[in-house]
């Protein structure tokens, strides 16, 4: 029974790695759609969310299995429960690069975003995509040190982020009412995907360790996640 389990806790982590590549082929896309004005990358993140979806779907029904068959207890359960909170973080990252790239598709074939607020949005777009780097590597080796760096990097999002409040609010701004929307929309989105990179740093730090950074309220946001 132990050899079975292996076998197919190990066809699930393959499917988790599928997705977060994915994901990161979908935040790079969405990025290259919004800051080039990239109608076919913007089309082809919006087709490939079937595809994220469709893991996900499968991720779950083979937990579920998992749970149900080889009722699992221990180091086990954690990482079958982890993976099913993971395969759902991947999702939603999935979707939010989606909604990116409809903005761009919206928009097309003008920019979302105006001259002013290009910069700062290109900085995001950067970060996330060394984010999503990082992601598939650490999935891909249960990396904690990769983990605790995606946790600690947040806040240098979080800054651009609210940077793009300045520029909407400045009086200097000059963009259309629908830019306005849009970079206080896309602004969440790419936020949002970072808040969701730390979720799933955290759930591989918990896979590993079994310590939950999120659930540790002494913790001082500079302060390393775990000693390794």
């Amino acid at each position: 029974m132990r050899v079975i389990f292996n076998e197919e806790m190990k066809a699930v982590a393959d499917d988790l790695d599928r997705m977060a590549q994915d994901v990161r082929k979908a935040i790079n896309g969405a990025g290259d759609a919004l800051m080039n004005a990239d109608i076919d990358k913007a089309q082809a993140v919006i087709d490939g969310d079937i595809e994220i979806d469709a893991l996900e779907s499968s991720i779950v029904d083979q937990c579920v299995r998992l749970l149900a068959k080889q009722n699992p207890v221990a180091t086990d359960l954690r990482v079958v429960v982890s993976t099913l909170r993971l395969a759902s973080t991947f999702e939603r990252m999935g979707d939010l690069a989606r909604h990116i790239a409809e903005a761009a598709r919206r928009a097309y074939p003008q920019n979302a975003l105006p001259d002013e607020a290009r910069e700062t949005f290109a900085q995001m777009v950067e970060f996330l995509r060394n984010t999503a780097d990082r992601i598939v590597d650490m999935l891909a080796d249960r990396d904690t040190k990769i983990a605790e760096n995606i946790i600690l990097d947040d806040d240098k999002l979080d800054q651009l982020h609210h940077h793009t409040f300045e520029l909407v609010l400045s009086d200097q701004w000059q963009g259309t009412k629908q830019q306005l929307i849009d970079v206080v929309l896309i602004g969440r989105f790419l936020e949002r995907l970072g808040d969701h990179a730390v979720s799933a740093a955290r759930r591989v730090v918990y896979i590993v360790s079994g310590f939950d950074p999120s659930k540790d309220p002494g913790r001082d946001e500079d302060t390393p996640v775990v000693e390794l």
